[in-house]
């Protein structure tokens, strides 16, 4: 490829990853720095390490280290032991949108859950209120209700695309015992 093409290429880059951090920040509910780092990861087809995160983003340590944490309590990114390389790495999980799926189920399930116990303890209150719990728990039943039938639809859908594609090699991701 030709320097000119490099160079457009890497322009093309950057404006994803601010695009990234602008929307899938804003619609996540995710600091920019956040959805920035998420399509830094998206376009890397090698893991990054914290150092090389940080460098690309032009970010402190703490606030690389912050978003990689955010992104991988969110579903979407992992951390990944990479043969002959000290630090661990970071990618951004083959199945991504099915952990973000999953992290959305499991906050409403905690909610569904909050909902119970709440409509629970509030037997004895007037019905104004006891209406609003009812409510409340009736909502949260129907979205995990539904979010499990989307998640598992999303799932097969997206394992019939994987079955399709040629197995690449993954770094296997950091155990507890293998943190740094």
């Amino acid at each position: 490829m030709s320097r000119a093409a490099d160079d457009s290429a890497a322009i093309d880059d950057a404006r994803l990853v601010e695009d990234f951090g602008q929307r899938i920040g804003r619609a996540m509910g995710w600091p920019p720095m956040a959805g920035r780092l998420a399509g830094v990861l998206v376009l890397s087809p090698d893991p990054m390490t914290l150092a090389e995160l940080q460098e690309a983003l032009g970010a402190s340590k703490g606030s690389a280290s912050e978003m990689t944490r955010l992104l991988i309590t969110n579903g979407t990114v992992e951390r990944v032991k990479v043969p002959g390389v000290r630090q661990a790495g970071y990618v951004w999980r083959d199945d991504a949108w099915s952990g973000c799926l999953q992290h959305q189920l499991d906050q409403t399930e905690q909610l569904l859950e909050l909902a119970r116990a709440a409509q629970d303890r509030g037997r004895t209150l007037p019905e104004v209120q006891r209406t609003r719990l009812r409510d409340m728990h009736t909502y949260y039943e129907f979205m995990v209700r539904e979010t499990r039938q989307l998640l598992d639809g999303y799932q097969r859908l997206h394992a019939g695309q994987r079955l399709a594609e040629p197995l690449g090699t993954r770094p296997a991701p950091v155990t507890p015992r293998d943190e740094d």
